[in-house]
């Protein structure tokens, strides 16, 4: 599990797993980008990614920051490296 708080404009940056799924917990509302497509998440709101998907978050707003919670299964890595992930080719 791992916590991401974004200031406005923020966001993480776009990857994906070979073996991990993700679920991404909004606690105050955001949006998630999942194979490029946008999703607005509201606030409490729940997003599944599996483990291709290459996704990012993002803070879009003007006025605060939003926090998301992120649990991966199964677990791989540590907090230092966030497990096996790859980012997409340019």
């Amino acid at each position: 599990m791992n916590t991401v708080t974004l200031d406005p404009g923020e966001s993480t940056a776009p990857h994906a797993h070979d073996r991990q799924e993700e679920v991404y917990v909004a606690l105050d509302g955001g949006h998630v980008r999942i194979d490029g497509t946008k999703y607005e998440v509201p606030a409490g709101g729940l997003v599944r990614c599996g483990p291709d998907a290459v996704r990012s978050v993002h803070n879009d707003t003007a006025d605060g920051s939003q926090t998301w919670l992120m649990f991966g299964a199964p677990p791989l890595g540590t907090v230092d490296d966030f497990g096996e992930y790859r980012m997409p080719e340019e």
